[in-house]
Parts: structure tokens; sequence; C-alpha cells
């Protein structure tokens, strides 16, 4: 099969290097080279966002990825980008027919379903997030980048051949919000790198982070830095482990274009507690500094008030560590309560304390965690999600 992943927002080129720890233009390019160890041909399209990159780049592994114009070659945040949508469906139609394409995110399948049409191939469409509903806050979900976003998604999900959601959380979502087909959608999730996300060795070195040398160790989040993640709930739940005994807190991520205040409020908060010596923010991370962070850490959290699967949380239990997380959406799929990990069913900063004060002060029982957060890891190999992806395809060709 010659396959055509389309990607307009973001450069699945960038996925090595992601800030957004977890990001999905990870997934996009780990699904396209567990396809092509199958014997088949992705090419990654997504717009061209800065005008030295070429219009056909090697990613290895046979994986392409090719660049069209569509608005200015410039990084722009997400809510500017549907601007340009119709330019880049333009953009899409000049290349050669592929046997089946599968957009990523709303945008891009508003583009390409036309496309798809008119070469007579199936669409498959996968959203990664699904909007807020109308008049939800914020901090409750995945707010419209434009007042197109919901139709657009509603238009992907009825029109769509197939749709391939993360989780079941997500599956009921685009049925019920958006409108789907039951019959054309169906769950599969996405893959970890079990080889880059491992547990810690004695041999191994320790992560390339000159802030990670505290006695009493550390914890990490990995995540943009935006309200929807909830790093205010991360520094406020360590403030309840006292401070003989407290690790650091490590925040791995870029902050996010559309929300560059929130680092200012989070800094704030991080005085009002006297947190400034327990609390670091690392930045970007590569994918292998970041496996390197997770295998070394105490415990993973992921207070995000909303995760349509939480890739981050499934590499975090590839690593071998404790992942505590918010009761909601995908990540009720990923961790094990109790076995894997903690759900935390409320947000109240001091039972957040609580499980990480318990993991803290049983070192046998973290460690067990880890060992049975691997195992469960081991469900998520990519060689058998791209098997998943396989078989859907050729149902639909």
């Amino acid at each position: 099969m010659r396959l055509l992943f389309v990607s307009m927002h973001t450069s699945p080129a960038d996925a090595p290097g992601a800030g957004d720890a977890g990001g999905m233009n990870v997934v996009e390019l780990s699904q396209a080279r567990a396809l092509v160890a199958l014997g088949h041909t992705v090419d990654l399209v997504t717009r061209r966002s800065a005008p030295d990159q070429r219009d056909v780049e090697d990613l290895g592994g046979g994986v392409r990825l090719l660049h069209v114009d569509a608005g200015p070659a410039q990084a722009l945040a997400k809510s500017a980008i549907d601007a340009h949508t119709d330019a880049f469906g333009a953009g899409l139609a000049t290349l050669e027919p592929y046997d089946l394409v599968q957009s990523h995110h709303w945008m891009s399948g508003v583009a390409a379903l036309p496309v798809a049409k008119a070469w007579g191939v199936p669409h498959v469409q996968s959203f990664h997030s699904v909007a807020a509903l109308p008049g939800s806050p914020l901090s409750h979900g995945e707010p419209p980048e434009s007042p197109d976003r919901v139709a657009g998604e509603a238009l992907c999900a009825r029109e769509s051949d197939a749709i391939i959601t993360v989780s079941t959380a997500e599956a009921r979502t685009v049925i019920e919000r958006c409108g789907a087909d039951p019959r054309r959608v169906q769950v599969i999730p996405p893959g970890v790198d079990l080889e880059l996300f491992r547990p810690a060795e004695p041999s191994d070195e320790r992560p390339a982070c000159p802030l990670c040398g505290s006695k009493a160790g550390y914890m990490l989040m990995a995540a943009r830095l935006q309200p929807l993640k909830g790093g205010d709930l991360a520094i406020r739940a360590m403030a309840e482990i006292p401070a003989a005994a407290r690790p650091d807190l490590m925040i791995a991520g870029d902050v996010s274009a559309d929300f560059a205040d929130y680092r200012a409020e989070v800094e704030a908060l991080i005085d009002e507690l006297g947190m400034r010596n327990h609390v670091h923010f690392v930045g970007a991370q590569s994918r292998d500094n970041l496996a390197a962070l997770m295998r070394h850490s105490q415990a993973l959290l992921v207070p995000s008030h909303s995760e349509t699967f939480g890739l981050v949380a499934l590499e975090g239990a590839a690593s071998g560590v404790p992942v505590v997380a918010s009761s909601t959406g995908g990540l009720r799929e990923v961790v094990v309560h109790e076995e894997t990990g903690y759900l935390m069913h409320d947000r109240d900063p001091v039972e957040w304390g609580a499980a990480l004060n318990r993991l803290l002060a049983h070192e046998r029982l973290r460690q067990r965690m880890g060992v049975i957060a691997r195992v469960h890891a081991r469900r998520f190999a990519w060689s058998d999600i791209g098997r998943r992806l396989e078989a859907s395809y050729a149902a639909l060709l």
C-alpha cells in the first residue's frame, strides 16, 4: 500500500526532539515507521513552516516528509493555521494519488477529504483531541482553536470512510459529540518505543540535567506548560510533601504559544508556596534525554484536566516508573489504579500529596508498581500497533 499521512499543523520531522513530550507528531512518525517495516510505503505531508524546508526530506526508516506551501513559510500558533486550510488542500491536490489518506487532527481532515474523494481513495481520520463543548472552561478541555473547529470535526466524522481513535474515551466523544457512525469507528491506541523507554539499570548514566542531583531525587512532569496540563496542581501536590523528604519536581516541556502567560502564573505560585528551590523547568527535551529523565525519576505526574490518551503516561510505564495521573479520558486505559500507579479522582492537592508521600515512604511498593507498569506497557509494542493499522486499511481497500 502507498499511504499518505496528512498533518497540517505540525511537522513530524521535529518528532525526535519535540518539546511536547509524548506529542502526537511522535505517534504519526512511529505509526509510519511501523507500517514501512511491514512492507508499505508511507509519506508524511505537512505545511511548510520555514523557507529552507525542502520539498522532500528523508526521515529515516523508509519514511519521507513532504512540504507544501500554505500561508507564510514560518511557524504559526495552532490557532492561526486553519486560515490556510484551503491553500493546504490545494497543495495536496498537486501530489500523485495514494492508495489511502489518513489525516491527523481536524484541520488536516478538512483539507484532505475532498482530495481523497477526487482521487477515489479511502480517507481515514484521526482526531487525537476533540474540541471542548461550547461554554466549557478552558481548564476542563481542549479549547477550539477557531470558530471552525467544531464544524470541521463534525464534517470529518461524518464524511470519512473510517475513524481511528486512540482510546475508548475518544471513541465515545467522536460518536456522541461529532456524530460519527459507530460502525466506522475503531480504537487503535498509540504504541511505545520499548527500547528507548525502559527501566533504569545500574550501569546507566544519570540524565543530562545539571539540576537533577538532589539527594532526595526528583519526580517528573513532562508536558507543554499550559493550563490544560495542570502544572499548577503538580506543584501544589509536591508542596504537600514534608520539606525534609521532598524530591525536586522537574517540568520538561515548552511553553505553549497560545498560553504564553501561564508560565508567569506558575512562577508566582512557586514563590507563594516557597518551592523555588524544588521546582525546575528543564524545557524541551530530546527523546533520548526525556527517556533518561523518566527512568531515573521516582514517579511521573500527569495532572491533566483531560487527555484523549496520555502517551506520556505510557512512556512512564514503559520506563518502569509509577504514574500518578488524573482519572480522566484515556488515562484510565493507560494507568491501572494501585497496580501501575494511582488514578486520582479529584484535583485536591492534599490527596495528590498523600499519594506521592505513600510512594516515597514505601520503596518496595514503588518498585513493584514499576515492574508491573513495564509489563503492562509491553501490550503497546509498535510492531503490534502497526499490524492493527495494516488490517484496518486492508479492510477499506
